[in-house]
């Protein structure tokens, strides 16, 4: 399995600590701890990303300097590389300390859609989710949030190219508003990388080893999480 940094975790853990402001240069350590953990513990790929920083303005812009960036904050960065999952410990981190300038630093991406793809919903659609669906004992894959009300379920691989199937079995032949799914190509920001200016991301539920290597499927997650959509995060 890989080293251990920090112990193993627990199912059920408590709920994470309140989201943190973090400045530029901050807590370079502990996301380069979250890259040996991610890359060596749970078997997932992290690539160095581009920053979502505040411009001159306040607007958060691309790190990449592209004006018109069609991801900004969440692409890898031209130089970097991936560092790939089962990297031992020292080349990840010498790798990862190679590709990431200073400032304003990178943040820790993970590539979709060969580990696991990901359902996003708002953060109350999440965090009414999780004590549901765990009062009905089901299996639940990593959940992480950002600090810009995006939350991240980690579902099996596949499931986003078969979004609109799914949905239309389950009786939705649109899909809810604010449910998305990403896929191949894609890419979320890891905790606890910060997001322009605005705190950290974090885990709702962190990975442990039943489902960080192989994620659940989409039901009853999906089902779940679309009608709280449908309640809580009207479109618009």
């Amino acid at each position: 399995m890989g080293f251990t940094i920090g112990g193993m975790r627990e199912r059920g853990a408590p709920p994470p600590p309140a989201r943190r402001a973090v400045g530029r240069g901050a807590d370079r350590g502990r996301i380069e701890a979250a890259v040996a953990e991610y890359v060596g513990l749970w078997g997932w790929d992290v690539a160095p990303g581009a920053v979502l920083d505040k411009g001159a303005r306040r607007r958060p812009v691309c790190s990449c300097g592209g004006a018109s960036c069609p991801a900004p904050g969440a692409h890898p960065l031209l130089h970097g590389r991936v560092i790939t999952a089962g990297t031992p410990l020292d080349e990840a981190l010498a790798a990862w300390s190679k590709a990431r300038p200073a400032p304003p630093g990178a943040t820790a991406l993970l590539p979709i859609g060969r580990a696991f793809d990901v359902l996003q919903v708002p953060e109350a659609v999440a965090r009414a989710a999780l004590p549901r669906l765990d009062r009905l004992g089901l299996p639940l894959g990593p959940v992480a949030l950002a600090p810009d009300d995006r939350a991240w379920f980690f579902v099996a691989p596949g499931i986003a190219a078969r979004l609109p199937e799914l949905l239309d079995t389950l009786g939705w032949p649109e899909p809810p508003p604010r449910l998305t799914a990403l896929g191949p190509g894609d890419h979320i920001a890891a905790p606890p990388s910060p997001v322009a200016g605005l705190g950290e991301v974090v885990w709702l539920r962190r990975p442990d080893v039943d489902t960080a290597a192989v994620p659940p499927g989409a039901n009853p997650l999906l089902g779940a999480l679309a009608s709280l959509c449908r309640r809580l995060a009207p479109a618009g």
